[in-house]
């Protein structure tokens, strides 16, 4: 156990260091750029005030009655122009016609517009869903794969909010529709394959905040959810699409409300028992999802009902293997551990010397995390209700409810196409081209701030994709305090002091295999 602990350090101790070596290399090399740039404006400064002393001379010779020949005019104009328009402007502007001189100046000045991320084509909806309600089986899984992508591999920002909002506004997956046959019914078809690539698309729209919002509004998909999670394989591609839906579902309150009444809880402490059938994915989600389920009062009340079992199972996860899990099982015990009987039922069974074992052997932020456990173990505090109420629905945290597309989505692909068979944009764009309809979408903060100590148990529904940025953010914030640096200034500061950064998680578009952490120095005038 230690040489795996051992080993993972070690390898987040790489990764920070290589981003601060190239965020610093990127720095030396931006510093040269703008060096370049500087002595180039120098160059361009001078020039400038030779040309205009020329000029000047020029306009004297002028009111004496001596008079401006084209070339002379040419010569100006070359030495005003950049390097690289220098040639052809020599030989192909003619300067003896009125205003090109000026007109050339001016558009050499001209601001160059950014490249805009061009807005995907518009899709004809009405002929999409009918296909995938009447089509064959094959078509349909083609379909579900291909506005998957549409979702997955757009870039983050406008051309993704322009395509989600179009699903949404087209109803693409009939969350509004009452019809007894609709898209959503797809998630109950007797391919395995539809079901499957039903589950991933589901999967995709829950990765993001206003595509659980549109699937929130439609109370059937949380119970075919349910169903397939008890259904399907445990180790199949479709029941961990759905488990990845709904701890992403997890973030919204109503919906916790309604996944604790239905008894998930239950059921995931059963599965949990064996977690050697599980994958990282869904064990990691499984936990996720419990935990969030255990922050809220109703949920807490749940586990009360089974609390032998469930400190176990909880226990048992603590000295799991896969380290990606420790933060949600720590919040799980620290939130039930909340309820009296739960405490007295944990004292019983020995946990603060069980929680004490994993002190010795545990990281620094997880013997802090171990040691907050131990505190509300051996609390005399009762439930406070009134803290999370479950009769009152909240409105939904925003800054909590957050955008995480994951490489998973995409993963294993078992649908090929054959030859002369279209795929992905190019099925969508040649079948099913609509009239454009874009809606613009008002931008979104990128990335909310981390407002949770690291050294407290999880108290906040979380995902693990969302988790795991935030905690790659945490420790390079730490790590950059901790550098010393010298400005040009020749005075010692911290980056925090003297550059104005920021973090953000994103993807990187076209090749999401993993997330990554960016830091932005801005430029100096």
């Amino acid at each position: 156990l230690k040489d795996a602990r051992r080993s993972m350090y070690c390898r987040i101790c790489r990764d920070l260091h290589n981003l601060i070596v190239n965020g610093l290399l990127e720095s030396e090399h931006r510093t040269m750029t703008y060096l370049k740039r500087f002595n180039k404006m120098q160059a361009d400064y001078h020039n400038l005030i030779g040309v205009t002393a020329e000029l000047v001379d020029s306009l004297e010779a002028t009111v004496n009655g001596k008079m401006i020949t084209p070339e002379y005019l040419q010569s100006v104009c070359v030495r005003l122009f950049s390097n690289q328009m220098r040639q052809s402007v020599a030989q192909s502007i003619d300067f003896t016609r009125p205003g090109t001189a000026s007109t050339m100046l001016r558009a050499s000045i001209a601001p160059v517009k950014m490249q805009d991320v061009p807005l995907l084509p518009s899709l004809d909806y009405e002929k999409l869903k009918k296909d995938l309600i009447t089509g064959s089986d094959r078509l349909k899984a083609f379909l579900l794969q291909a506005l998957r992508w549409r979702l997955t591999t757009s870039y983050p920002g406008e051309q993704r909010d322009t395509v989600l909002q179009a699903y949404i506004n087209n109803d693409l997956l009939d969350c509004h529709s009452n019809c007894q046959r609709n898209v959503l019914k797809l998630l109950q078809s007797k391919s395995e394959v539809v079901r499957q690539y039903m589950a991933r698309l589901i999967n995709a729209f829950a990765s993001l905040a206003e595509g659980r919002l549109y699937l929130s509004q439609n109370p059937l998909l949380l119970r075919l959810l349910e169903e397939r999670l008890k259904a399907e394989d445990k180790d199949s591609l479709t029941w961990e699409n759905v488990l990845g839906a709904l701890q992403k579902f997890s973030l919204r309150r109503a919906l916790q409300s309604a996944m604790i009444k239905d008894g998930l809880i239950f059921w995931l402490v059963d599965v949990l028992t064996d977690t050697d059938s599980l994958s990282d994915y869904t064990l990691e989600y499984a936990v996720a999802l419990l935990m969030n389920l255990c922050l809220r009062s109703a949920g807490k009340k749940m586990c009360a009902r089974i609390a032998n079992h469930v400190l176990k199972i909880l226990s048992d996860l603590l000295g799991h293997e896969n380290h990606e899990i420790q933060p949600y099982v720590n919040g799980a015990l620290y939130s039930i551990l909340a309820i009296p009987s739960v405490r007295e039922e944990a004292r019983a069974m020995g946990m603060e010397e069980i929680l004490r074992c994993f002190i010795k052997e545990g990281s620094a932020e997880m013997i802090r995390q171990i040691e907050f456990i131990i505190k509300q173990l051996n609390s005399e505090e009762p439930l406070n209700d009134s803290a999370v109420s479950d009769d009152e629905e909240e409105e939904e945290d925003e800054e909590e409810d957050h955008d995480i597309m994951e490489a998973d989505l995409d993963k294993d692909e078992i649908l090929q196409p054959q030859l002369g068979e279209l795929t992905g944009e190019k099925l969508l764009t040649t079948e099913y081209l609509g009239i454009m309809t874009h809606t613009p979408k008002t931008k979104k903060k990128l990335f909310p701030s981390v407002q949770q100590s690291i050294d407290e148990p999880l108290q906040r529904p979380v995902t693990p994709g969302y988790h795991r940025t935030a905690q790659i953010l945490v420790c390079l914030i730490s790590c950059l305090k901790k550098i010393k640096i010298k400005n040009p200034l020749g005075v010692s500061v911290t980056p925090c002091s003297w550059f104005d950064w920021f973090i953000v998680g994103s993807v990187v578009p076209g090749s999401r295999s993993h997330f990554h952490c960016m830091v932005f120095f801005p430029a100096v005038d």
